[in-house]
């Protein structure tokens, strides 16, 4: 690729984020957005959390030492974290690094 191939690519991408972030602000100008987006917007946090947490459970062996401590206590810790703080963002961040803990230092 040349010069102008990446200049090239670069200008499209930024034009399609443009594009994405503005796509709100055209389609829904009206003050209540459609049934079908408050319902995502209420369960979607907690249907991600769901997945997460099964896929991060995949490949744990329950049979052999140290039988998933590590990875029930983050998610047992993030829970508790999320019960008592009720934010998203703190009780990730903070469980993440309880977890990175437990992975390096025990």
């Amino acid at each position: 690729m040349n010069n102008n191939e990446i200049y090239i690519a670069i200008v499209i991408m930024a034009l399609v984020n443009y594009a994405t972030r503005l796509f709100p602000f055209l389609f829904f100008r009206k003050k209540e957005l459609p049934p079908f987006l408050v319902y995502i917007e209420k369960y979607f946090p907690a249907v991600i959390m769901t997945i997460l947490v099964l896929y991060t459970l995949k490949d744990i062996s329950f049979v052999t030492v140290p039988y998933g401590f590590k990875e029930i206590s983050g998610i047992i810790f993030t829970g508790f974290l999320h019960i008592y703080l009720k934010n998203y963002l703190v009780s990730i961040f903070v469980g993440t690094l309880f977890y990175m803990i437990l992975i390096q230092y025990f």
